[in-house]
């Protein structure tokens, strides 16, 4: 599948999970990828590896999303590794993915934990997505990860989808004011989803899976492979004329 030929997606957070599955897709689609990874560098070097027999060009740089003042010298790297392996100044996709889990009730959550989760999964990423204007390519596309916990409630994760419901009206914001440069700016938001990023939650609760398998129309736990799709058909120009909307994959879950 070529529809994303001679174009490059940065996916944040590319280096397991969602945005590992997002990456691998946009090599399918025929985009070559710059993905980046907080600490585990073989995982993101397998993702390269594997973006690679692909037929695509791939590079992982290290970057923690929560850290704004390596904004610059992170966004200094992108623009070597577009110069040397793409002979380019621009990149045609944003993926702000990367994220932290960390929950509690609301009278538990204490500063550090809501600082934590504000500082990689809204403040981070606005001010990363301020900074990658600057290189992305008029006519580009921005996609938002965030979570079915935006439009249900689930007791535990108040700080958390807030900080994505954030996110979701920051999505429309950009939409307005980029759409002068053909950039459009979209949101999916996943379901709860079998990854090492909730591992600790289903791994504390066995019976979750089960409970969130029977609150859902299709009847089991969302997989990685369930967003990735996604996230590339909103880069291709069949979406083009998809704004500013909210995309929820979560099977149908809490209807």
């Amino acid at each position: 599948m070529t529809k994303l030929a001679n174009k490059i997606a940065l996916v944040t957070g590319g280096s397991r999970g969602l945005g590992k599955d997002q990456a691998l897709r946009l090599a399918e689609y025929g985009s070559d990828v710059i993905i980046t990874y907080r600490s585990n560098e073989d995982a993101a070097q397998e993702v390269v590896n594997a973006i690679e027999q692909q037929g695509r060009k791939a590079v992982a740089l290290q970057l923690d999303v929560a850290n704004i003042k390596a904004f610059d010298a992170f966004f200094a790297q992108v623009k070597e590794q577009l110069n040397e392996h793409w002979n380019r100044n621009n990149f045609d996709f944003l993926v702000n993915n990367a994220g932290v889990n960390a929950h509690g009730m609301i009278g538990q959550v204490n500063e550090e934990t809501f600082d934590t989760l504000n500082n990689t999964h809204f403040k981070g990423a606005y001010f990363l997505t301020q900074k990658a204007l600057l290189l992305l390519a008029d006519g580009g596309r921005i996609i938002n990860i965030s979570t079915g916990l935006a439009r249900f409630s689930f007791p535990g994760y108040s700080a958390y989808a807030a900080m994505k419901g954030a996110m979701e009206t920051f999505t429309r914001y950009l939409a307005k004011e980029l759409g002068s440069r053909k950039i459009t700016a979209n949101v999916v938001a996943p379901g709860a989803i079998a990854t090492d990023f909730n591992r600790g939650d289903f791994e504390a609760m066995p019976q979750m899976k089960e409970i969130i398998a029977s609150q859902t129309a299709l009847g089991r736990v969302g997989e990685a492979e369930d967003i990735g799709g996604v996230v590339a058909f909103l880069c291709t120009e069949d979406a083009r004329w998809v704004n500013a909307q909210r995309i929820e994959a979560s099977g149908g879950m809490f209807l």
